[in-house]
């Protein structure tokens, strides 16, 4: 089972979300939080796999929360629910380090494969979002071999360098090398900043 945290302000739709997960029988809720505060305080006394945040919330709101995880060296995935198509919305909880982001009329079917995709180290978005984001970007050309693409995209689905290394059948230090080029060529100073770029500019 799936240990999940839920944090949303409403009570009806923490509750109504809790009960569809429920009804998969692959997800337990650990606990629930009405904002940022609360939800720091309870993971610290009982951590989970996943962590399902709403993004608008009083007193601390959900990029604030992923922030303050992040700070904190709390690296459990975090998956962003909102009821808002907003794309500046989309790019801060990324940019705060969350790693999947939907909108809540989502299916029961799609919100389970996306949390069993995060606790596996993937990334999830919704696509509609992803999609009018890049619309609004200007994007520059930016060239990538196609092993760089191909590692890029391992990347973006959360693969560490050993892993990567196993899924291309390359040496750790080709590897090394390979992302030490895409971060060069993406002018990013870290992975998360190359991932977020990577979705900017539509390459993967």
């Amino acid at each position: 089972m799936i240990k999940v945290g839920l944090v949303d302000d409403q009570q009806l739709v923490r509750e109504g979300i809790a009960g569809l997960l429920s009804l998969s029988g692959k997800t337990e809720i650990l606990w629930q939080a009405a904002n940022g505060v609360e939800a720091l305080e309870k993971i610290c006394v009982a951590p989970v796999d996943i962590l399902l945040a709403d993004i608008r919330m009083p007193t601390m709101d959900g990029i604030e929360l992923v922030q303050k995880l992040r700070e904190q060296n709390i690296a459990v995935p975090i998956l962003m629910l909102t009821t808002f198509d907003d794309s500046e919305l989309f790019a801060r909880s990324l940019a705060a380090g969350a790693n999947g982001f939907l909108l809540k009329d989502v299916s029961l079917e799609k919100l389970i494969h996306s949390i069993e995709a995060l606790v596996a180290g993937g990334f999830i978005t919704d696509n509609t979002v992803l999609k009018k984001w890049q619309q609004e970007k200007s994007q520059p050309t930016v060239y990538l071999t196609d092993r760089e693409l191909q590692i890029l995209r391992l990347l973006v689905g959360g693969m560490s360098n050993k892993e990567i290394m196993h899924a291309v059948f390359l040496a750790e230090g080709t590897v090394r090398n390979h992302v030490s080029n895409i971060l060069a060529k993406l002018e990013c100073r870290d992975r998360t900043q190359a991932v977020l770029k990577a979705l900017e500019l539509g390459l993967v």
